[in-house]
């Protein structure tokens, strides 16, 4: 294909709808560092700068070239790897209870983000090689179960919940996309509402098996989903600040670094994983909206490239993000209105930190390589 035609099939709202959530991203951070920190802001846009880097580089080659030969099967023992080396004491750096960070010179590296884009192209490859769909063959499926449970283990005992959990949504993801078995797929349903299920029954009977299930402090944090004011000022203090703050903000907000919860230091980490809390006090229900609509833009312009793909390694790459992108904003969004547990994940594009926007950029670029490349109409069905 001519690099004209290529680069005149780029989907340029897509890569308008990136650049506004940098926008949000650099105005949400300064009004959550302004009281004690201005030099995330500074941080944030050399990040943002390497990511773009990073994400137009993936549009120089061919995405199709990635499925030949067993170079993703390499690049995912890699990621197995770094995240087995997270957990050797004096490899791994803990940060807040959690070991799931590796220091490289000055910087900390965290290799679960990087691994929600490797499983997400050894998925696609498997499933693009299977030839007869729905997806029923046991062997087939198998095989897909077993290369995602080594890193959700592994991200399970850093402990990092909110992260296996992703690595749940992109499985999912494509899986459907990948046409399984409509009876595999409710039996599977059925499995984890009867584990939820039997977990709240542990819960709600205050048995000791409970313990064996969830680590204290998992279950801590269902005792303060279910109810915050129990300890307001302890555990429950990071829901109870953030619940306050977004309903703080009203209609219109409290206006640019003019949020007291915020600037007042209440809010744990608002540059973080309640940066959403910080822009609702900041900017009310209508900047909040306005950011929900972009992320919901976002994975519509994501899925169309999928759904107009015409090979089928790219349609389950484009699922992937699409399912990696839409749990971490629902899951983010959730724990800072109080609507699910507290996990910790941060707001993609939004969030300080290199490791999480690096990742989703990355991502953002095999799309748009994707989109770029396609040559027909879609050929998911055939």
């Amino acid at each position: 294909m001519k690099p004209s035609r290529m680069i005149r099939q780029l989907d340029y709202p897509l890569i308008f709808l990136i650049l506004v959530l940098a926008a949000i991203s650099i105005v949400a951070i300064s009004g959550a560092t302004h009281s004690f920190n201005p030099s995330y802001v500074q941080q944030q846009l050399l990040w943002y700068l390497l990511g773009i880097l990073l994400m137009g580089a993936t549009l120089l080659f061919d995405y199709r070239v990635l499925i030949q030969g067993r170079f993703l099967y390499v690049l995912y023992g890699l990621g197995v790897l770094l995240l087995i080396l997270v957990m050797i004491p004096g490899v791994g750096v803990t940060v807040k209870g959690a070991q799931k960070w590796i220091r490289l010179g000055g910087f900390q590296f965290q290799p679960s983000e990087l691994m929600k884009l490797i499983l997400i192209l050894v998925l696609a490859k498997v499933i693009a090689e299977i030839q007869h769909l729905p997806l029923r063959d046991w062997r087939k499926i198998g095989k897909i179960i077993g290369l995602f449970i080594p890193p959700f283990i592994l991200t399970l005992k850093e402990p990092d919940l909110g992260m296996a959990l992703v690595f749940v949504g992109i499985l999912v993801s494509i899986l459907l996309a990948g046409g399984l078995d409509w009876c595999i797929m409710m039996t599977g349903l059925t499995a984890v509402v009867l584990l939820i299920a039997g977990v709240a029954l542990l819960y709600a009977t205050e048995s000791p098996l409970l313990a064996k299930v969830l680590e204290p402090h998992q279950i801590q944090r269902i005792e303060i989903f279910a109810n915050p004011s129990s300890d307001p000022t302890g555990a429950g203090y990071q829901l109870t600040q953030s619940m306050i703050a977004v309903g703080s903000g009203q209609l219109d907000g409290k206006g640019f670094q003019q949020g007291t919860q915020t600037q007042g230091n209440w809010i744990p980490e608002p540059h973080n994983d309640f940066i959403f809390a910080a822009f609702a006090e900041e900017f009310g229900f209508i900047g909040g909206s306005i950011l929900l609509c972009t992320f919901i833009f976002l994975v519509y312009r994501t899925i169309r490239i999928g759904i107009h793909c015409d090979h089928r390694f790219g349609a389950y790459i484009v699922a992937g993000v699409a399912g990696m992108t839409v749990f971490q904003v629902f899951q983010n969004i959730g724990m800072n209105a109080g609507m699910l547990p507290i996990t910790g994940l941060p707001l993609p594009f939004i969030s300080y930190g290199g490791s999480s926007l690096i990742t989703q950029l990355m991502a953002m670029g095999l799309v748009l390589n994707i989109g770029m490349r396609k040559e027909g109409e879609f050929l998911f069905m055939d």
